[in-house]
């Protein structure tokens, strides 16, 4: 007959089976991703930029709601706090996981604020110029984000971690 054990029991003493499937299983995801995402080259880069923008639209988004609807902050304050925060959790993927830069650098973190100040402008211009000729508000957003990560991406591969920088 069985003995079942209790759960301090079971938490205490370490599984060998399940430490050795969780293994398994986060192996194969990063095989998955490395499959999903070339490696190398300009698709590659691009997929990784893409998806560590997408990652500073949730914090920016969580950071705005908290400050503005939490804390009380004005919204140009909690919008412009919230905004800084993304950039730099961006730069800081980016530099790290995009780029692969192997030193940090103030100046690269200074290249990228700028280059993510002409992107906005793109977006905030073409997204103005859309609405007033009559295209609905997000549909106009969206081509404003296409925009903006294009010039973001060509300036940040360009001259933020150009070859120089890395």
């Amino acid at each position: 007959m069985q003995r079942f054990r209790t759960f301090s029991e079971r938490t205490s003493e370490p599984d060998e089976r399940a430490e050795v499937t969780v293994r398994r299983r986060t192996g194969m995801f990063s095989r998955t991703l490395s499959v999903r995402i070339p490696p190398t080259g300009l698709s590659g880069l691009a997929v990784r930029f893409a998806l560590v923008g997408g990652g500073g639209v949730l914090v920016n988004t969580a950071v705005l709601y908290v400050l503005y609807h939490w804390v009380g902050l004005p919204l140009l304050a909690a919008s412009s706090i919230a905004v800084e925060l993304a950039v730099v959790h961006n730069y800081l993927l980016n530099d790290r996981w995009t780029f692969a830069a192997r030193a940090r650098s103030a100046g690269r973190f200074v290249k990228f604020n700028v280059s993510v100040l002409g992107g906005l402008a793109v977006n905030v211009f073409i997204v103005w110029s859309l609405v007033r000729a009559g295209m609905h508000l997000l549909l106009a957003n969206c081509f404003g984000i296409g925009a903006a990560f294009a010039v973001n991406f060509a300036t940040s591969t360009g001259w933020v971690w150009g070859r120089r920088s890395r």
